[in-house]
Order: structure tokens, then sequence, then C-alpha cells
């Protein structure tokens, strides 16, 4: 590294390793990600939780072809240890950087930056580079990847066999999620580009089957012998620097001439929708823990298919499995799923969304009162007035959850 460019070192938890993966799982999110951008720009170091905790009790391989130092809790900068692990701070320790998706984003930015040929890295921030730029505490789908599933998981790992028989409700909410249609910033050019192929679908389908089924007039359905989706096109050409071709970017008249909202919606390739981002890096190894501790106890992954097919997907990205080989991360087989019903997904929770929601509401303790109480502890009072329109009200049922006071806690 050169001199005058400020070193930065990463510390990132350690409390034990398990199978393929070290805990808490941040810390293996992070080693991964360091793992696919092939990055050594920073000096890595894991904090034990223990005091008892010495190097013997990593595994070298687990690290990848990374260098890690061992620090104790006591040894860290001032400036970190009132942080959150992970922290990356600059070696003069007056500046840190705390929380996963703040830490993975920085990782992304200096490895471009370092790099600039390496444009598939910047692309994980997604499109306008907002990839879990929001933070937890005001974003659902940060709440979700960055805290919600890894302590799902880690809890699963953890439970009895007893407590292991029901799938965690994160882990549900995720798969309904891949069910969601996906919106993206042509999505509408998209969409049209869907509607093409569908109306192409019938001529296309026949070579599918394969000279001896044409023989025998059987006839296409869609949900056994699928095409390769217009979405799946379009995440990978991406992914391999190549153009969708002409034939399926070519709008019939017919097709510009449709209304938008007679268009087919577009399906989930990847977590985010139609492209691989930081939200799958920082999935990966959580889901992929979670499926080995299902299938070694046995448990049938049928009411998962959209993970399960996520999972297989991501697989086949250029780099994870490089990266998955460097981090002794051994991917498992996973067999096609069919969907499952929506009301199937819900039996398997033991808390519905809108329990939980409402579990989360009676968790807000914000608004004006704790803020006044202080602000008269010291000396300070608020006067108030009337409100100029006393009569107004607002339907908080009918107005989208994101709108609400106490979304975020």
């Amino acid at each position: 590294m050169k001199d005058s460019v400020a070193e930065e070192h990463l510390y990132l938890d350690f409390s034990h390793q398990y199978r393929d993966s070290i805990f808490p799982l941040h810390t293996s999110v992070s080693l991964f990600l360091l793992s696919y951008c092939d990055c050594k720009l920073f000096k890595v170091f894991l904090v034990p939780t223990g005091e008892d905790v010495g190097a013997q009790f990593v595994t070298k391989n687990l690290l990848g072809d990374l260098e890690v130092h061992l620090i104790s809790r006591c040894q860290l900068p001032v400036v970190v240890q009132s942080c959150c692990l992970p922290a990356v701070v600059v070696k003069d320790g007056k500046f840190c950087r705390a929380g996963l998706s703040v830490v993975l984003r920085h990782i992304i930015q200096k490895t471009y930056e370092a790099d600039p040929s390496k444009k598939d890295v910047l692309e994980l921030l997604g499109f306008k580079k907002t990839c879990l730029k929001a933070c937890a505490e005001v974003s659902q789908w940060t709440r979700l990847c960055e805290i919600s599933i890894p302590l799902a998981v880690e809890g699963f790992l953890t439970a009895s066999p007893e407590h292991c028989q029901t799938i965690p409700p994160d882990i549900l909410k995720l798969e309904r999620k891949l069910g969601e249609p996906v919106r993206v910033h042509n999505d509408d050019k998209i969409r049209r580009q869907k509607l093409q192929q569908q109306k192409a679908g019938a001529k296309a389908a026949v070579p599918v089957l394969g000279k001896e089924a044409r023989e025998e007039g059987k006839t296409v359905e869609t949900h056994e012998h699928p095409l390769p989706s217009l979405e799946l096109s379009i995440a990978f050409s991406k992914l391999l620097v190549q153009e969708v071709s002409d034939a399926v970017s070519r709008e019939a008249p017919h097709i510009r001439r449709t209304k938008t909202s007679d268009l087919p919606v577009l399906d989930h390739v990847f977590a985010e929708g139609l492209y691989f981002t930081l939200a799958d890096i920082v999935l990966l190894p959580c889901i992929h823990q979670f499926l080995v501790s299902s299938k070694k106890q046995g448990r049938n992954l049928v009411n998962l298919p959209l993970i399960s097919s996520w999972y297989r997907r991501v697989q086949e990205v250029p780099g994870v499995k490089k990266a998955a080989g460097k981090c002794h991360m051994e991917f498992l087989q996973l067999p096609e799923l069919m969907s499952a019903p929506e009301e199937q997904l819900q039996d398997f929770s033991l808390v519905p969304d809108e329990l939980e929601e409402e579990n989360e509401d009676s968790h807000f303790i914000g608004g004006p009162r704790p803020t006044v109480t202080k602000l008269m502890e010291n000396g300070i009072e608020a006067k108030f007035a009337p409100h100029p329109c006393p009569s107004w009200t607002l339907d908080w049922t009918n107005l989208p959850s994101a709108v609400s006071p106490g979304e975020g806690k």
C-alpha cells in the first residue's frame, strides 16, 4: 500500500466458529465480501467476545487468503470501544465507521477507488448506489437483511431440536419478499419486453421439449418446462457485460400500445429484484447456514421454493463460487421446488405479520413526551398553542406504513 494512503483497520466480532462459518454472522458476511472483492486494503482484526478465546480456536481456512489478527476488546482504539462491530477506523484512530451496512458499503467503495476496473464490485451498490444505504431504523429492508435474518439464523442454529421445527418468521418474510413484483428504474420498458416474450412463448416453447416430445405431440406447460425468463436474461447479461438480444428488445406496435396497468409484473431474480447487489452478499452466508442446518435435520424445504431458487441463482454469479471456495463454504445443490401458496407460508410462521407489527408498535417509545420531560428537567419549558385546524384527522390504516411516525421505532 502506498504511504500516501492512510491504512484502515477493520474490527470484527468473534464468538465461535461453526461448520464453515465464523460467528456472529456479521463477521462471516464481512469476510465473504472481502473475498468476493479480492480486497486486501484493510488490516483485519478479530475481537473475541470472551477473554479466554485464543488464536488456536480460529481455523485458518475459514479466513480465506486474508491475514487476520486477534486483538482483545481492551486493546481496541477508544473510538471503537463504544461502537458495535464491525467497525472500520483510520489508523490514526480519529474517525470510525460502524455497523454492518456502513462497513460493507465502505469496503466496496474503497475497492473501486483502488482499482476502477472493478466495476462489477461497484455495481453491488445498485441503482444510484443506494443499496442498504438507509439505516435499519427507517428501512424495513435494511433491517431484515442487516439485523433480522442474521439474528434469526443464529437463533435457529442454537435452538434445541424441538424449537427448530418452525421456520423462523423472518425467513418466511424473505420468502414472501422474493414473491413480490419487482420495480426497477426502467420498469415499463422491461415489462413490455416481457409481454412480447410471453406472446412469442408458444413458438419458443417447442424446442425446450426436444424432438421426441414434438413427435409425440405433447403440450407445453410453462411451469414444467419454463423458458429462460427475460428477467434472468437481463440479470445475467449485466453480470457478464453482455447485451440482451435485439429480438427481445424490439417492441411490436401492439406491445407499445398496451397500457402500463396491463403489463405483466417482473419476477425476482436476486434479493432486490433483477440485479445482484450487496443485499445478496449479506443474505448468502446467513441463508447458506440455515439451509445446511435444515438439511442436516432432514427438513423439507418445499415451503421455501423462492429462497431455494435464489440460492441456486446466486451460486451462478461470477465470482461467488470463487469467494465461497476461499472461505471454504460448500454450497448445497438444491432441487427445483414448486411455489408454496401464501396461506401455507402463513401456517409455518408462529408470528404472523399483523401480530408482529402490533408488537413493534407496542414497543415504540418515541414522541414528544420523553423529550419535553428532559427539557423541563433542565429548566426549559415548551409553550403549546392550539392546532390551527383541530378538525383534521389522519386515517393511518389507509396510508403507507412508512408514513407512520412509529415506523422506525
